[in-house]
């Protein structure tokens, strides 16, 4: 669940090669400016002062973004993988089962995690459990030519230094529609086309992979 949790750009997959120039271009030219639109985009859709739980939060960085933009809220962290230096209080949980009482957040946020675990419906679930009165979501959408091979390479990219799983549990829009619909969340706010890459990279690694959804609890 590391904060950049996929974007790159090209190498060898098939034999974990050392990529140090492509890891260093990535977390300066790829991370800041994801982290930068994602929290503009995300900071709106937060309610008002909300106590917001950040799941997979890794360091903290985008909850730190979000604040800049909406300095009423508060965020705490949970992740399996706790990191020496945090920009929020994180505390470490088994990726199963959150440590929280049910409603006891405002607000759930899970950027590029959902694909991470190997149940995501159950993860959905907890998160449905500890809010109040939303969940946010930024993951991906299993569409389009090449949409399974063009996630898992972004995946391997971002993740794989950094020792996190890799279950490439993609979802296709429907998918993600019939587990809101089952957990009974109300897609109040679905945007695809976020901006993440500059041009020409976008048309490769954008398209319509990625959204963000603002998820009501009914």
């Amino acid at each position: 669940m590391a904060l950049c949790s996929y974007e790159s750009s090209l190498f060898s997959l098939g034999h974990g090669a050392p990529v140090n120039l492509v890891e260093q271009l990535h977390e300066h030219y790829v991370c800041g400016r994801r982290v930068r639109v994602l929290a503009r985009r995300l900071a709106p859709l937060l309610p008002d002062r909300a106590r917001v739980l950040d799941l997979g939060c890794g360091s903290g960085e985008m909850a730190n973004a979000i604040i800049a933009h909406r300095p009423d809220v508060g965020f705490e962290g949970l992740d399996v993988l706790v990191r020496p230096m945090t920009y929020i209080r994180v505390r470490a949980y088994d990726g199963v089962t959150i440590p929280h009482d049910d409603c006891s957040f405002d607000a759930v946020l899970l950027v590029d995690v959902v694909h991470h675990a190997d149940d995501p419906l159950a993860l959905l679930r907890e998160a449905r459990r500890v809010a109040r009165a939303c969940v946010l979501v930024k993951d991906h959408t299993l569409e389009g030519p090449f949409a399974g091979a063009t996630l898992r390479f972004m995946d391997r990219v971002g993740n794989a230094r950094h020792g996190v799983r890799l279950p490439y549990n993609y979802w296709p829009r429907r998918r993600w529609f019939e587990a809101f619909e089952c957990l009974k969340l109300d897609p109040g706010h679905w945007e695809t086309n976020l901006g993440l890459y500059p041009p020409p990279t976008d048309w490769i690694f954008g398209r319509s992979l990625h959204f963000i959804a603002r998820l009501d609890c009914s």
